[in-house]
């Protein structure tokens, strides 16, 4: 059975990442005209902050340094956290997601954009923002239905404290 070198470093760097308490998220390795890029991507329920990426950095260059996973030749390791508009693949990606905008593309080829709301083993609940005045909607989707899921930025989101402040005045 032959494992691909992403296989190869994700069997020898995950184990360091889950003991700094941290998710492995992706591993990447591209050229760069004559250079290679290790791109290693964390994450964790509560976020990553930049010391615990730089510990994780320093961890994962020194066990890459001890063995030969990337090879005799020169790369650049770099450890960071998804983007702001991440694409939601896993259950936890999800439930990290609970509050947050995402833009759906359903299998029937709708495609929805809705606040999530509860993330339970079968799907969501979301809210359909109103439009022009009217009120949100609940929605349930099931995990199935979801081709695609990428969280949206919001530069203008009320949070809870806010919204409950206008519900009351």
């Amino acid at each position: 059975m032959s494992t691909t070198q992403s296989e190869r470093l994700r069997e020898l760097l995950e184990p360091l990442v889950s003991s700094q308490g941290l998710d492995l998220e992706e591993i990447a390795v591209d050229s760069v005209g004559r250079k290679r890029v290790l791109r290693v991507v964390v994450d964790s329920d509560t976020g990553a902050d930049l010391d615990r990426i730089a510990d994780v950095s320093r961890a994962l260059s020194a066990k890459l340094d001890e063995t030969d996973a990337m090879g005799q030749g020169e790369y650049t390791l770099e450890v960071g956290t998804p983007g702001a508009e991440r694409l939601l693949k896993e259950h936890r990606h999800y439930a990290r997601a609970v509050d947050r905008l995402v833009k759906f593309q359903l299998h029937e080829g709708e495609e929805l954009t809705a606040r999530i709301l509860d993330v339970d083993e079968d799907g969501l609940d979301v809210e359909v923002p109103g439009v022009k005045g009217r009120k949100p909607t609940a929605r349930r989707l099931a995990f199935a239905d979801i081709d695609k899921a990428r969280v949206q930025v919001e530069f203008n989101r009320k949070d809870k404290k806010d919204m409950k402040e206008e519900e009351e005045a």
